[in-house]
C-alpha cells in the first residue's frame, strides 16, 4: 500500500469528509497512474490546511469527463441536489487537450475513520 498526497478545494473536501462525495475526479496523468486499489490518499483542504485520509476502492477510467459523468449519480461526484452536473465544469481544472491526452479517472474512495 502506498500513501498519496492530493489537494482539494474546500467544497469537495467537505463533501468527502461528510460522506456525501465518494468519487474524486482527476486527470489520468502520470501521478494518478501510480494509484492502486487499497492505497491511501491524504487530501489537504486548500482553504485551511485540514487533512482527511481515504482508501482507494476502485479506479474508473474513461476517455472524457463527459463519459465518466454518465456512469455516476451527481452527488457521488460532488454536486448538490439543486445543481446541474455538467462535465464541462472540469475544464476549469483540466484543459480539453489534457483530458484527451491522458484520459480521466474517477477515484472511488472510502473515508478512513
Amino acid at each position: 500500500m502506498k500513501i498519496h498526497q492530493m489537494e482539494l478545494n474546500n467544497k469537495p473536501f467537505n463533501m468527502i469528509k461528510n460522506g456525501r462525495k465518494n468519487i474524486e475526479l482527476r486527470l489520468y496523468d502520470e501521478k494518478r497512474r501510480k494509484l492502486n486499489i487499497g492505497d491511501e490518499i491524504i487530501f489537504r483542504n486548500l482553504k485551511d490546511g485540514e487533512t482527511i485520509s481515504v482508501t482507494v476502492l476502485a479506479l474508473h477510467k474513461y476517455e472524457s469527463f463527459a463519459e465518466l459523468y454518465k456512469h455516476f449519480d451527481k452527488a457521488s461526484i460532488g454536486y448538490e441536489d439543486n445543481e446541474f452536473a455538467n462535465p464541462e465544469d472540469m475544464n476549469e481544472y483540466y484543459t480539453p487537450e489534457k483530458q484527451k491526452q491522458y484520459g480521466v479517472v474517477g477515484i472511488e474512495i472510502a473515508l478512513n475513520e
